[in-house]
């Protein structure tokens, strides 16, 4: 492995519930949300990167009534050399790092509605990360 996880931590964390209809309605309206997840990167020194992995979950349709959740994830790596090829640095970024932390963010995520008295909130337990690369590719 060229690289290695030296930390993470939860960045920035958002969760609005606006009103108490909005709470009341969520278990119906759930179905009315789709996840979207994103990737970024910041150099931070010469062999170490910040990797943010941010997950949301957004209404179809806005409107002043929908949830407002976000959690943006920090992980920090360290490159064992500075030869990396940049076809193999977007791999690690926007495929192995994601891949190795996506368990853990997901069940922040969940936790997060769990506490506010959610229980049935369905997230995937898998995701592809290497179908989504090379969907983006494509495009």
């Amino acid at each position: 492995m060229n690289y290695k996880i030296i930390g993470k931590y939860i960045r920035e964390i958002n969760f609005k519930i606006p009103n108490p209809k909005t709470f009341f309605l969520l278990s119906k309206e759930i179905k009315n949300y789709k996840i979207n997840i994103d990737i970024k990167s910041n150099q931070v020194k010469k062999n170490i990167i910040e990797i943010l992995t941010s997950l949301n979950l957004s209404p179809i349709k806005k409107s002043d009534d929908s949830i407002n959740t976000r959690i943006v994830f920090s992980t920090m790596i360290e490159l064992s050399d500075d030869t990396i090829e940049k076809n193999e640095m977007e791999k690690i970024i926007l495929i192995k790092v994601p891949s190795q932390i996506y368990k853990e963010l997901r069940q922040i995520f969940i936790s997060l509605f769990e506490c506010s008295g959610f229980k049935d909130i369905k997230i995937n337990e898998n995701v592809d990360f290497e179908k989504l690369y090379n969907m983006r590719k494509i495009q």
